[in-house]
């Protein structure tokens, strides 16, 4: 099977989230597993949001990826951003980094597994709603208990040597602010703006980005290496402070009536990245204290997650990366969120690994190599090996 076809083909089969319809391309998964003598179930939860998930084995090991991907324009692209095209030693589209190509190589090696070993020694996910929260993908299959706590691999975007075993936390409020109106002419004299108040907040929250946290020699020296990773990938200065301190982005705000008015309402969407050693109930406590005329309407937390680097899990897929592209191979810590948060929370040893051009995640010429598609697959392979001897052995 071609890694660099099968990524093209998922590219053109459209899955963008919103609306996060993914019932054509998980069917179109289902078919080619069918044909490779690999039963699946199908699920799906309104709006044809399916997940596919096949069958258990005694391996305790799971291979997941989400299909859903993130809206893309035309504009600006320099090609058609479903096209799939592959040219330049690249296939070219949303989601060839993001994670439709992780998915491919999940598929192409376990097709190549199957083809030498007969049985596949790994369960495999396919699901929906990664980029809005995960409630019809992974949480859905976690609740029924579709996929059990396990070791499971995420074929996410990661550099090519350096697996990704842990993600800062995550808050994401929604915020009313109440003022008391009063002509404009009059304010700060009379009445209290309630735009005013919401910015006094975010001018709170900046000094939150100010302060450190206590961790453990361990992480530290984790979270330094993979500062110097992170740093060469996207070219960032600084990225040690983007992994150890608070992050914020207020990302919608809207409030007031009219130019004249001292306003009285105004809602504020704000995200939180939150690092390890900040306590999340304390963090939110200091929030309302400072928002004396805010309520928090919704509220999402998700605590810092991490994977024991020294388990089975981390050291089978760094031994097979070793394997495969040789040089110096170690686990990193990374800023984003993604499944991995909801599987840890539930009991599973999460690793993520895939191929992907990293600058390009959610960006204009998104695109994977075919020789980082190829080579993934080889990592795969190799960890199915693994699991396999291992479950052999004993």
């Amino acid at each position: 099977m071609d890694v660099a076809r099968l990524c093209s083909d998922l590219v053109r089969i459209h899955s963008e989230n919103p609306p996060g319809e993914t019932r054509d391309l998980i069917e179109y998964i289902r078919s080619l597993l069918e044909d490779w003598g690999i039963p699946s179930v199908v699920t799906e939860n309104g709006g044809g949001r399916c997940n596919l998930v096949t069958q258990r084995t005694a391996n305790n090991l799971l291979f997941c990826g989400h299909v859903d991907v993130v809206p893309a324009l035309n504009e600006e692209w320099s090609v058609e951003p479903f096209s799939g095209a592959i040219m330049g030693g690249s296939v070219w589209g949303r989601g060839t980094t993001d994670m439709k190509g992780g998915c491919a190589a999940l598929l192409t090696a376990s097709k190549k597994h199957i083809e030498s070993h007969q049985d596949l020694p790994v369960q495999l996910a396919f699901v929906c709603d990664e980029e809005t929260g995960g409630s019809a993908g992974i949480r859905y299959l976690i609740a029924r208990h579709m996929i059990d706590p396990c070791d499971c691999l995420i074929a996410e975007p990661t550099p090519i040597r350096h697996p990704t075993i842990a993600q800062k936390g995550l808050v994401r409020l929604e915020l009313q602010f109440s003022g008391t109106p009063a002509h404009g002419s009059l304010y700060p004299a009379i009445g209290i703006s309630a735009i005013m108040e919401a910015l006094s907040l975010l001018e709170y929250v900046k000094t939150l980005n100010r302060q450190t946290y206590t961790i453990s020699n361990d992480l530290q020296e984790i979270i330094a290496r993979s500062s110097r990773v992170l740093g060469d990938v996207f070219g960032m200065d600084q990225v040690s402070d983007v992994l150890t301190r608070l992050m914020f982005n207020p990302g919608v705000i809207c409030g007031g009536e009219k130019s004249n008015i001292v306003a009285q309402r105004c809602d504020l969407d704000l995200e939180l990245r939150v690092p390890w050693g900040c306590q999340i109930p304390d963090l939110l406590e200091k929030i309302r204290q400072h928002a004396p005329h805010g309520t928090i309407t919704s509220e999402t937390t998700h605590e810092p997650s991490i994977t024991d680097p020294g388990c089975r899990l981390v050291t089978v897929t760094c031994d097979a990366v070793k394997n495969v592209y040789g040089g110096d191979v170690f686990p990193i810590v990374q800023w984003a969120a993604s499944d991995a948060r909801h599987l840890r929370t539930t009991g599973f040893n999460v690793i993520e690994y895939g191929p992907g051009e990293m600058q390009y995640l959610h960006a204009i010429n998104e695109h994977v190599r075919i020789e980082s598609l190829k080579k993934a697959s080889d990592v795969y392979q190799e960890i199915m090996r693994t699991y396999s001897t291992d479950t052999i052995s004993t």
